[in-house]
């Protein structure tokens, strides 16, 4: 074993001894369900993670290809009996890897093109006024055909930032809000719906300044200092304000400012800032559904809406029952379960714009069983999600609307007070 190696891993031991091999994990994972291979398991990379930590496995194109391929979607966490934290050994020997490993110039370029656009507010608003420019002239069809990401992007429409808002009456709670990048930009209707329905249930809504991206993608790419930099930033800009919760729209936002107490456990001057905050942060789905009166939704319903089970909605933060609850509730629609719901589409942060086969495959399964259970729209909880589904249902021709359940909940509540 090379001592020097395994002394200066950023791979934590003890978290890879908590894996049993007991192959559990295996059905739920959805890279080993496509291709089969042991490797691209998360019994299998945590037995390679275990050799990179002790230094019994050279860092080769070849072992990090299997990693790399690896959704982060915490299925395994969900399917594991011995609660091993797989996404943080996979945050932990990505980092590991990115400190040491050197990648093609292609790769290089390719990860530094996502993390330069989509965690920055300002540059992905020019993006997407190109994109609108280009929809508008006629040009885009064409943009679609040269450039294999772009069909993610939807038709756009400008929109308006999300600000601070009070209800009509007295607030009987206040919220921070956090705007995300994506959700704030591509699609800013769903922040837009969510504010409407905080501001009918009574709560005020926060959006404090000095917010920024969550880290998140920061995380997935193994760019740790980064994550804790944009944490920091977000607890600062949050802190303070006599808030009950702080709510997101983004499941992947919310399952990273969750994890922030962990994330900044070695930072003397914030961890325990770090763990407060993280302890009030809040999926909306989850701090609405009390707040919604019955509305006439059931089984008599002429519309079926199925709900995709975000990864980080449903196996990082474990909310699953809130989203459903509030479909089932809204008037003149039926909810309708979704076959293989919680397996992951493919989206995954940026990884349909790193892996773009393998997120391809996972996109056309998920999309073959939500055209199989009949529905007329789909509720996904994450906006990477929607774009994901969105974009293969466009390349079927088929025209089911993708919608945040509060978009649903919102307009429903509109037409019950006209």
């Amino acid at each position: 074993m090379n001592m020097e190696r395994a002394e200066h891993s950023a791979i934590d031991d003890s978290l890879l001894r908590q894996c049993v091999h007991c192959g559990l994990c295996l059905d739920a994972c959805p890279t080993y369900v496509e291709l089969g291979n042991e490797a691209d398991s998360p019994r299998g990379r945590i037995h390679l993670a275990t050799a990179l930590a002790g230094g019994d496995l050279e860092l080769s194109d070849e072992a990090v290809r299997h990693f790399d391929l690896c959704l982060g979607c915490r299925a395994c966490e969900t399917a594991c009996p011995s609660g091993v934290p797989y996404g943080r050994i996979i945050e932990e020997t990505r980092a590991h890897i990115e400190a040491r490993h050197r990648r093609s110039w292609l790769d290089r370029l390719r990860r530094s093109a996502v993390l330069a656009v989509f965690p920055h507010r300002g540059r992905l608003a020019w993006l997407t006024r190109l994109v609108r420019a280009l929809q508008l002239v006629g040009l885009w069809p064409l943009v679609r055909r040269l450039v294999p990401a772009a069909r993610l992007f939807p038709k756009l429409s400008a929109g308006q930032p999300l600000r601070s808002s009070e209800p009509d009456g007295e607030a009987v709670r206040r919220v921070g809000f956090l705007r995300g990048c994506v959700s704030d930009v591509v699609q800013p209707q769903v922040n837009a719906a969510a504010a409407r329905v905080l501001r009918r249930a009574r709560v005020a809504v926060d959006v404090a300044a000095g917010q920024g991206c969550c880290g998140a993608l920061h995380l997935h790419a193994g760019d740790v200092d980064q994550a804790r930099r944009l944490a920091r930033a977000n607890i600062d800009a949050f802190d303070g304000r006599e808030l009950d919760a702080v709510v997101v729209t983004a499941a992947g936002c919310g399952a990273a400012m969750r994890e922030y107490g962990e994330l900044l456990r070695d930072d003397p001057a914030y961890r325990e800032r770090a763990a407060r905050f993280a302890a009030r942060v809040r999926d909306v789905t989850e701090l609405v559904e009390p707040l919604l009166p019955e509305s006439g939704g059931g089984q008599g319903a002429g519309r079926r809406v199925t709900y995709h089970d975000a990864c980080h909605l449903a196996h990082a933060q474990g909310v699953r029952s809130q989203p459903r609850a509030l479909l089932s509730r809204i008037a003149g629609w039926q909810l309708v379960e979704l076959e293989e719901s919680d397996r992951c589409c493919g989206s995954a942060g940026s990884y349909n714009l790193t892996e773009p086969e393998m997120a391809a495959a996972l996109a056309m399964r998920k999309v073959d069983c939500i055209e199989r259970s009949g529905a007329d729209c789909v509720a996904v909880a994450n906006p990477g999600c929607a774009l994901q589904i969105a974009a293969e249902l466009r390349r079927r021709g088929n025209p089911m609307r993708v919608a945040h359940p509060l978009e649903l909940v919102d307009e429903s509540l509109a037409a019950r007070s006209e």
